[in-house]
């Protein structure tokens, strides 16, 4: 209905624009949302507002014309302009029962539309280093950039999700060295091992199985390895210069084949784990690309030149910098250190422009919150490569803080001291990981309560919108255990006789989903379907407890199967956009 208004709007606006009453050159955004009183009609818009200023008069003279040029329609049985110039609109009840049949036709498809057809739009998300296990912080990025990327391939958007794999860099090298360390330890050398390595239990798995592979193979004294290096910080030294000490000595001693062994080890294995649990939590990538992959086909080399021959690059100190500073950052950036090496950041430069280069009309990066600052940097990047930086999004992602009782589980992937997303799935269940990270805007503050997700009470949200579905279900397994007959026909024909106020509530709300799917798709916003499956549940739930499904009256009883038929079937549309199960029996 929402959608039938806003054609109606329209071409009342084309019949004022036709007359000479509105220039040919305004832009006229009509939207129509349903009203919060039932008093003020069903739906509303403030179109005569915006177009006030165009026609030279006030909004609510504006508003009558439009009410004047609007066509004919039997679903509006009345329409008044209130406020400052409101046209409010009172549909007929009748109509509205037509979402039924059109539901129960659909099927899977009630809800998609084509508002994004033609366009590609990349999402990257979750793209964590692989440098240990997923944590439960990463699974809120997960859950959230899984239903943003459904969310837009509902509304009609060409999606290509994408994992940027952090394969190459420091970090890698500090875990190819954490390996190594453990590896030497299982030959038997003792060694003081550096407080900045990865210390997992994941680290010595990794060592445990190269030891198998190789043997002693690898080997080499602890002495060789530790002496006449930077004291480590707990010995009143440096932390990062001993660890970076570590790595250097770590490639000298095992050679550049040997250490791509040992690099690789450590690498698969996390990556592979990686790759399982997304897929064991439901979360599928299109690609996953590789930063070493980038670094070696040169794509860092020729996106800095880009920017040089643009005038974008100056030397200083004996480095290059990017002068983002002049395209908004708060300053100039290093792109290549004084020994020559590349930083992160200018291999996030070439990764983005080979995202422009792919073609995609729209690039959305779904980031930790603690990246902010690293927004406008990027931006300036794009800008400097000559492309339009509005093309970029970048969603934050707060990451989810878990307590176990009143304590705070801390989350720290070098000390290995952290709960991960697979022990957090099997202790509380997909769906539950999965409706819980989503319930709140993405960038707000989550506190997960481990306690309230396992329950099977109505307090538990995403088990009180589970339950729905499955009560639905069980009304037609007593159908079916009575030995009643159901007539699809006969119900749909009957549609007028859903009058309770429950009823109503329910035709009101399904009209509503499309609507849903398209602003939670268009504003990145899946906790708007979670509170509408919420508000949609408690309807039924409402609804179950106060009327008899399964009535003596043929007729009467087909119309109310057709109806929690129809919910039904929004139920799992909703619940699968999420990528959460709707059983049949709970």
């Amino acid at each position: 209905m929402k959608k039938r208004l806003e054609v109606l709007l329209r071409s009342a606006i084309d019949a004022l624009i036709s007359r000479g009453e509105i220039p040919t050159d305004v832009q006229a955004e009509v939207m129509v949302e349903h009203t919060r009183d039932a008093r003020h009609g069903d739906f509303a818009t403030n179109v005569a507002m915006t177009l006030a200023k165009a026609m030279r008069g006030n909004p609510r003279s504006v508003a009558e014309k439009i009410i004047e040029a609007l066509p004919g329609d039997s679903a509006v049985v009345k329409t008044e302009i209130a406020g400052p110039g409101f046209i409010n609109f009172f549909i007929d009840p009748q109509a509205q029962f037509g979402i039924i049949p059109q539901i129960i036709e659909a099927g899977h498809e009630f809800g998609r539309s084509e508002f994004g057809a033609g366009k590609r739009v990349q999402v990257e998300y979750v793209s964590a280093n692989p440098t240990g296990p997923l944590h439960v912080g990463h699974g809120r990025g997960a859950a959230y950039g899984s239903a943003v990327a459904k969310l837009l391939a509902a509304a009609g958007f060409e999606v290509h999700r994408e994992y940027y794999v952090n394969d190459a860099g420091r970090q890698m090298d500090i875990l190819a060295a954490s390996v190594w360390l453990r590896y030497l330890e299982e030959c038997g050398e003792v060694l003081v091992f550096p407080s900045n390595g990865y210390r997992g239990e994941y680290v010595r798995d990794i060592a445990q199985s190269l030891h198998k592979a190789v043997g002693l193979g690898l080997r080499h004294p602890s002495s060789a390895v530790t002496d006449h290096l930077p004291p480590d910080e707990p010995e009143g030294g440096d932390k990062e210069l001993h660890i970076d000490a570590i790595v250097a000595r770590t490639k000298a001693l095992l050679g550049s084949e040997d250490y791509r062994r040992v690099f690789g080890a450590g690498l698969d294995s996390i990556l592979d784990d990686i790759r399982e649990d997304l897929f064991e939590f439901g979360v599928a990538y299109e690609e996953w690309f590789s930063e070493r992959g980038l670094t070696e086909s040169g794509a860092v080399e020729r996106a800095l030149e880009k920017l040089r021959v643009a005038g974008h690059l100056y030397e200083k100190e004996g480095a290059i910098w990017f002068a983002s500073a002049a395209l908004g950052d708060e300053k100039d950036r290093v792109v290549v250190r004084e020994n020559g090496q590349m930083t992160y950041f200018a291999s996030d430069i070439a990764y983005h422009m080979n995202k422009l280069e792919r073609g995609f009309d729209r690039i959305i990066n779904i980031w930790g919150a603690d990246h902010h600052g690293y927004i406008p940097r990027v931006k300036a990047a794009i800008q400097a490569l000559g492309a339009d930086p509005s093309k970029l999004d970048v969603l934050l992602v707060q990451f989810a803080v878990l307590y176990r009782g009143e304590e705070r589980v801390q989350m720290s992937t070098r000390s290995g001291e952290f709960v991960t997303l697979r022990q957090l799935r099997n202790e509380v269940g997909k769906d539950a990981a999965r409706f819980f990270y989503v319930m709140r805007k993405s960038d707000q503050h989550m506190d997960f309560d481990l306690k309230l997700a396992t329950s099977r009470t109505n307090e538990n949200p995403v088990f009180y919108v589970q339950y729905a579905h499955a009560r639905i279900c069980s009304v037609f397994r007593q159908l079916d255990e009575k030995g009643l007959p159901r007539d699809l026909l006969q119900g749909m024909q009957h549609l007028q006789r859903l009058c309770e106020s429950h009823e109503t509530d329910l035709l009101a709300s399904l009209t509503r989903y499309p609507e849903v799917v398209e602003s939670a798709a268009l504003q990145q916003a899946p906790h708007h379907l979670v509170n509408y499956l919420r508000e949609l549940a408690a309807e039924l739930h409402a609804y179950y407890n106060a009327c008899q499904f399964l009535v003596e009256d043929a007729a009467l009883r087909d119309a109310r199967l057709n109806l929690i038929a129809a919910v039904r079937q929004i139920l799992v549309n909703g619940l699968g956009l999420l990528d959460v199960s709707a059983p049949e029996s709970m």
